[in-house]
């Protein structure tokens, strides 16, 4: 895969959130000439950087796992990860909330977590957590090698020793029955549960496999950029472009065709040539692109979308604590109002407060707040709320939501308030963020296949491995290799 002397070989990549530069930096390192395209005005995709009166707000992903993968992006063109970024662990990852008024704040370490569990919920449910971090543990090492972290080519390539592990580990069961197996406190079935709404399945509807996550962010741990989430982005642009790859902003691309052995990549500005393309859109977009409906996976399946609400706060917030997971009554039955097309009458909901790690993304003495509420995708029946009307109404249930759970916002300054129709609004499939959902047969090799053509590829959340910031970072790998597995001879050139 490592370029011989007098072979130019030259890749488009179309989109410059963290699917792209990934792809951007894994191919840059192995001697491709890359030229990023994207639509907007500055890189970060869905994950943006909007600075309003003094305030840094993320609008995109806020918990990071797995830096590892990041760190192999900047590896692959010989850079260290600690050279242009600085990563703080989060201790709590995060502090859960629940119904009766008990929290629990969940460490990394495991004897911490053993004795705070045993505090909340006895010595029986604490030992359930040391076998249970024994399993996911074992999860991971069984999946992340074989079937997240690889190409996989049609359901034969699940074909190895790996698959009967993954089923003895019952990652075929349900995923809330085997956490049950665990804890009995319900408290707790909901604490370690909730992970599933990352990959868009109920827990009550997810395969076991996906407990996975668990051990990325529960046993592996939480980080934050310094300089907020979007810093990761500042971070991989600055060293692609000091490792000669262009970039072309408030460029949208028109059209992907196939002419002679490469691609030509038409934009409202120019025509270019290259060997290869990587088209980081979501699939249905990439379809539209290429004018061939066939590249899309037919009966996608949408994950749930959410109503972010990001604002800064001038009087501060008490407490402590990055990332708060609130959970209401039931957590099945919040989900069960989603699933069923409607917004959550009992919300359970992700607050978080990024200033608790980096003060500088507010003015001294103020907070920035992150509210995430899990809502129904523009799909099914969820396409019958109209969140034009819904807007003000919701809003003011989040707020009191908010203070009830001990976050005043009377004051807020900068907000940002995003419905499933905004998330539509900005392209974004069926209102939702997080793309197609996990179910079975929209994971692994089932999942829409990454490989378009010869050396036409798909890298982000809509393709394999699948939904999360380690994920896009990986499929952006993914989808280098497979250019450079099949990878031509033809120069890059730019027309107009």
């Amino acid at each position: 895969m490592i370029p011989g002397p007098g072979e130019p070989r030259t890749a488009v990549v179309v989109g410059a959130g963290l699917a792209g530069l990934s792809t951007a930096l894994h191919l840059r390192g192995a001697g491709v000439e890359v030229t990023v395209l994207e639509a907007e005005s500055t890189a970060g995709g869905r994950c943006p950087d909007v600075t309003v009166d003094g305030y840094r707000l993320d609008l995109g992903p806020t918990v990071l796992t797995e830096t590892d993968q990041l760190a192999r992006a900047f590896a692959a063109v010989g850079e260290t990860l600690e050279d242009h970024l600085t990563l703080v662990d989060l201790d709590p990852a995060y502090v859960a909330h629940f119904a009766d008024g008990s929290s629990l704040s969940m460490h990394t370490d495991p004897q911490r977590m053993h004795d705070a569990i045993r505090e909340l919920a006895g010595e029986r449910d604490a030992a359930g957590y040391d076998r249970f971090v024994r399993h996911v543990q074992r999860l991971y090492d069984v999946e992340l090698p074989h079937f997240i972290d690889r190409n996989l080519d049609g359901v034969h390539s699940l074909i190895r020793p790996a698959l009967p592990r993954l089923a003895a580990l019952r990652g075929f069961g349900r995923m809330d029955r085997l956490i049950a197996s665990f804890f009995h406190d319900e408290r707790l079935r909901q604490a370690f549960s909730f992970q599933a709404l990352y990959v868009g399945v109920p827990p009550h509807r997810a395969r076991g496999m996906f407990a996975v996550v668990s051990a990325m962010d529960l046993v592996h741990g939480v980080t934050y950029p310094v300089g907020g989430m979007h810093a990761i982005v500042r971070a991989m642009v600055d060293v692609a472009r000091a490792h000669d790859v262009e970039f072309r902003f408030g460029e949208p691309v028109d059209a992907v065709r196939a002419a002679g052995d490469g691609y030509e990549i038409h934009t409202d500005q120019a025509a270019y040539d290259a060997d290869a393309v990587v088209l980081t859109c979501e699939p249905g977009r990439a379809a539209t692109l290429l004018a061939d409906p066939d590249v899309l996976r037919p009966d996608t399946t949408p994950a749930p979308s959410c109503v972010l609400l990001a604002a800064g706060v001038p009087a501060g917030l008490s407490g402590a604590g990055h990332h708060h997971l609130h959970f209401g009554t039931s957590l099945r039955g919040a989900m069960d109002d989603i699933t069923s097309g409607r917004p959550m009458r009992d919300p359970s909901f992700l607050v978080s407060v990024p200033t608790r790690t980096d003060p500088t993304l507010a003015p001294a003495g103020s907070d920035v707040l992150y509210a995430l509420f899990p809502a129904p995708a523009r799909h099914g029946s969820g396409a019958d709320v109209d969140w034009h009307d819904l807007r003000g109404a919701y809003r003011a249930h989040m707020l009191r939501s908010l203070t009830v759970a001990g976050y005043p916002v009377n004051d807020l300054v900068g907000e940002h308030l995003i419905t499933p129709q905004d998330w539509e609004d900005r392209g974004m499939p069926w209102g939702t963020p997080f793309s197609s959902a996990h179910t079975f047969r929209q994971s692994g090799p089932f999942r829409q296949p990454n490989v378009i053509g010869p050396r036409l590829v798909l890298a982000g959340s809509g393709t394999t491995p699948g939904v999360g910031v380690p994920m896009v970072l990986i499929s952006g790998r993914l989808a280098a290799e497979r250019v450079l597995a099949g990878l031509g001879q033809r120069r890059f050139t730019r027309h107009g």
